[in-house]
């Protein structure tokens, strides 16, 4: 069913293709060796406008483990781009040489207009404050893997909501099953963008609320997501400053939550999670990243028609 598609947003899945996906991870999990060469031929083009650690390491370690070989760049300024050669020749030409190509982009939509010129599927890895799908999909197989459904889960995102991809990427996911309900905290200049509330919460019907204190909500929460502010999105360094300590998850505040709340984050923190919190075993984030590279791997089986 996913065999050379374009990978953009979350919603380019349908629920049954997310389960599928989900499954097939699972499956990796608990047998590696059976899906070490399944890509056995295949080449994932990584192409990073845009610093990455986790990202970009884990779709090469995926590739990798199911036994494809990889080629890209991590520094832009080290391809034509640079001498002004456009995305979509760029994409023309990478395209003749890969099956696959995942593309991390600050510019909000370059993933879709790469989409249109590539000759392989193309697997959005962050485009901007846009959307960051494959993050999403490791967010979902986290939930599911430690509270058992991403179903009637209460979902905290706290922090940057307003740049935060990650937040619109999976806000959009969880959208799509029964009884959830989202708690939104921010302060007020970084709040969820209307588009989202428009476009995304409204229609769904969903149940959601807004605040700007941690402490008045941590009690409420299945699932804790906390994000960074990120300063590469800012275009007043005085904002920034004012606003990077808005929230800071520690172990008094970990007191408030439920035993069983898991706290996720998409990585890379700065202070908004102390280190004191990390050997709390509701802390996931770790446990997130490596569940990361699973999903990555069925994903990238699936669009190059591996299985």
């Amino acid at each position: 069913m996913l065999k050379g598609r374009h990978v953009i947003e979350p919603g380019n899945l349908s629920v049954q293709e997310i389960d599928e996906i989900c499954s097939l991870a699972e499956q990796i999990i608990v047998d590696p060796v059976s899906f070490q060469d399944v890509c056995r031929g295949k080449i994932l083009a990584a192409l990073f406008f845009e610093p990455s650690t986790r990202t970009r390491l884990s779709f090469e370690a995926a590739m990798l483990r199911l036994g494809g070989t990889v080629e890209g760049f991590a520094d832009a300024s080290y391809t034509s781009t640079s001498k002004g050669e456009s995305l979509a020749d760029t994409i023309r030409v990478v395209s003749s040489y890969a099956d696959v190509i995942a593309m991390r982009t600050p510019k909000e939509g370059a993933a879709f207009l790469a989409s249109k010129y590539s000759a392989c599927p193309v697997i959005n890895a962050g485009d901007g404050g846009h959307f960051h799908p494959t993050q999403t999909l490791t967010d979902l197989l986290t939930i599911r893997s430690l509270k058992g459904s991403y179903e009637n889960q209460t979902i905290g995102f706290c922090g940057d909501l307003k740049f935060g991809r990650t937040v619109h990427s999976l806000t959009q996911a969880m959208c799509r099953y029964p009884k959830n309900k989202f708690v939104f905290i921010s302060p007020k200049e970084l709040k969820v963008p209307d588009y989202m509330i428009e476009n995304i919460l409204k229609p769904s019907g969903v149940e959601y609320v807004e605040a700007e204190r941690l402490e008045d909500v941590m009690g409420d929460l299945d699932v804790l997501y906390m994000t960074r502010v990120q300063k590469e999105r800012f275009f007043n360094e005085q904002d920034y400053i004012r606003l990077k300590d808005s929230y800071i998850l520690d172990r008094e505040k970990m007191k408030l939550a439920k035993n069983d709340m898991i706290v996720l984050h998409p990585l890379p923190r700065v202070n908004e999670i102390q280190p004191d919190v990390d050997d709390d075993p509701r802390a996931a984030y770790f446990k997130q990243v490596k569940y990361g590279m699973y999903a990555r791997m069925a994903l990238i089986a699936k669009v190059t028609g591996s299985l």
